[in-house]
């Protein structure tokens, strides 16, 4: 009878961990180098990149997606870009895949709650090898 209430104690945790609720509302980066607004798309988070600190490129012209593989998105302003791909529910946060203007490459990642106004979003590559984490603070 124990063995079957901490069973179900823990099922509970878990649903509760994962029934969280979408970290949607602004975020800024580190340094505030760039805003973004995450909100719920079906079952999955979406991003959008809304603000930058530098906006422009050293001739003032607005910043652009020169770095992304596909030739013809390289003019397009990285402003209201998409940065999140398939990011869903996966344990206590979310998963899926962050495309990064700053080198035109997306990768693994995942974002966890640290609060109601931090976010940890932790990106990686080599199956996992190598990993970077930024704490991502609410605007709004």
């Amino acid at each position: 009878m124990r063995g079957f209430l901490a069973a179900a104690g823990l099922l509970a945790a878990a649903s509760a961990a994962a029934a969280s609720p979408a970290p949607v509302g602004v975020w800024s980066m580190p340094k505030d180098k760039a805003t973004v607004r995450i909100s719920e798309c079906g079952d999955a988070l979406c991003a959008t990149l809304v603000g930058l600190k530098k906006p422009n490129d050293k001739d003032g012209r607005p910043k652009v997606d020169k770095r992304n593989p596909d030739r013809a998105l390289r003019d397009r302003p990285v402003i209201g870009i998409s940065l999140l791909t398939d990011m869903k529910p996966e344990g206590a946060g979310w998963a899926g895949r962050f495309y990064n203007p700053d080198d035109g490459r997306s990768y693994d990642g995942t974002i966890v709650a640290d609060g109601n106004d931090r976010l940890k979003l932790r990106g990686c590559v080599v199956g996992g090898l190598l990993c970077k984490t930024q704490v991502l603070k609410r605007v709004d």
